[in-house]
């Protein structure tokens, strides 16, 4: 049963960090646009802040993010000045209306940044924002970044959630994705932001490498479990050349198929669980005391750009080169284009190109599929009096799929639509029976497994 839903639904489809997702944004919502959702935030909003740095100084073959490799420094220093005109455009457009909950640094290697301009960024954002009690800081870490200063420069921020990138520790599969990392050097990190009271690690694993096997899954699993995360995501490798160009450097011959990409998630998976670690959405996982654990148990899961949270914002606020924001609007995204982007911002402007503008059944298909991605389930009752009429023609379309679906993607359970266990490692396409732009739509997506 396993092996016939790998090869029916190991198709291509969103991993559905928005809905809609962004290759249906389009040029209607612009910068203007993006200005009056800004100025439409009210005083009790809570916020939360993306920031991109799109640069790292070795690149990754793997990497489906936007960023680009740069010997110098000297370019990030240009950029760094034109992200701070944008903090300060954005903070008067916002003038206090609302308040930053919680603070995410991606990139990139945001911690390819001098220890000065790390602390100068936060600084600023928080003479520029007004910040929450508690408000949680994380950043991406680049193990092969980090010293002494770095760390501390962190820590000066206030840090409290720090992601390691680990993806494999065998030496074959990491110079397939020049990504060279010992565990004992990522050991060293994640010691050396322990001990400057970081209260949160989290360490990313991937699986359908170049070279992968079962057992060098297995072993980067058990290598990674003895540096005790508090949270552990695990992640598909997608292979998009024709969107990353740098992916070509991957010979596709290299890489296990689906049967195997499968065999290798659910091995990985049930070596965490088996240590203690609670099961989180499609792949993260996470110690029972962590807020995320806390929250999937609650029901108050959330999915945004930045995968699995335990974030209840309504506001992301995405600053820098590609970064998206959410509002309750919809969704306005900057243009790729360092060039451009420093151009417009350095000139007081801001950088959305593109977006789109929620209607009333945007709402209602990105509640079930945020519900079925974090809970595998959700309930007739609150669809219905959440959305009313609209609620009810998906309904409609729900019963059809739990009565008449001999593969049994969604079973009926009392109020609430199901995802049956054994069908749960595919969600993505389950969701997307729910997306009404994917069969429409021409753009490619990664591998659902």
């Amino acid at each position: 049963m396993r092996q016939k839903l790998v090869a029916r639904f190991g198709e291509n489809v969103p991993r559905y960090t928005s809905y809609p997702t962004a290759p249906h944004f389009h040029p209607g919502v612009d910068a203007a646009v993006c200005r009056g959702w800004l100025q439409a935030l009210g005083g009790g909003d809570e916020i939360s802040l993306y920031l991109h740095i799109p640069y790292c100084d070795k690149l990754c073959w793997f990497c489906a993010c936007h960023t680009k490799q740069t010997r110098h420094y000297e370019p990030v220093t240009t950029y760094l000045r034109s992200l701070h005109a944008e903090i300060a455009t954005v903070a008067s457009l916002v003038a206090g209306k609302g308040r930053v909950r919680a603070v995410h640094f991606g990139g990139g290697s945001p911690t390819m940044l001098k220890p000065e301009d790390m602390v100068a960024l936060g600084t600023a954002l928080r003479n520029s924002f007004g910040f929450l009690p508690g408000a949680k800081i994380s950043v991406e870490i680049e193990p092969n970044d980090m010293d002494e200063a770095r760390l501390d420069a962190l820590a000066e921020i206030g840090m409290t959630r720090a992601s390691l990138g680990v993806q494999d520790f065998d030496p074959k599969v990491q110079k397939a994705i020049n990504r060279e990392q010992s565990f004992l050097q990522t050991k060293a990190v994640v010691d050396g932001v322990r001990s400057r009271g970081v209260e949160s690690v989290n360490l990313d694993l991937l699986y359908g490498l170049p070279h992968q096997t079962k057992a060098s899954v297995s072993s980067t699993v058990a290598q990674a479990l003895t540096l005790e995360p508090d949270r552990i995501a695990l992640f598909g490798y997608a292979h998009v050349p024709w969107f990353k160009k740098h992916q070509t450097m991957i010979d596709e011959a290299w890489l296990p198929g689906p049967a195997e990409r499968f065999a290798q998630s659910q091995l990985a998976a049930r070596a965490i669980v088996d240590q203690g670690y609670e099961a989180i959405g499609l792949d993260h996982f996470a110690k029972p005391g962590d807020a995320l654990a806390l929250a999937a148990r609650a029901g108050t899961l959330h999915r945004n750009f930045q995968g699995y949270t335990d974030d209840c914002c309504e506001t992301l606020i995405g600053l820098g080169p590609s970064s998206i924001s959410q509002f309750r609007q919809g969704y306005a995204q900057n243009m790729p284009s360092t060039s451009e982007y420093r151009c417009t911002v350095d000139d007081g402007g801001l950088a959305a190109v593109r977006g789109i503008a929620l209607s009333n059944d945007d709402r209602v298909r990105g509640w079930i599929i945020e519900r079925l991605m974090c809970d595998f389930a959700f309930s007739a009752i609150d669809l219905v009096e959440r959305f009313g009429e609209a609620g009810q023609r998906l309904l409609l379309q729900s019963s059809s799929m739990a009565l008449h679906d001999p593969v049994r993607l969604l079973e009926l359970d009392g109020d609430r639509f199901v995802v049956p266990a054994e069908s749960r490692p595919f969600v993505r396409s389950i969701a997307a029976r729910f997306d009404k732009y994917f069969e429409a739509g021409t753009a490619r997506h990664s591998a659902a497994i």
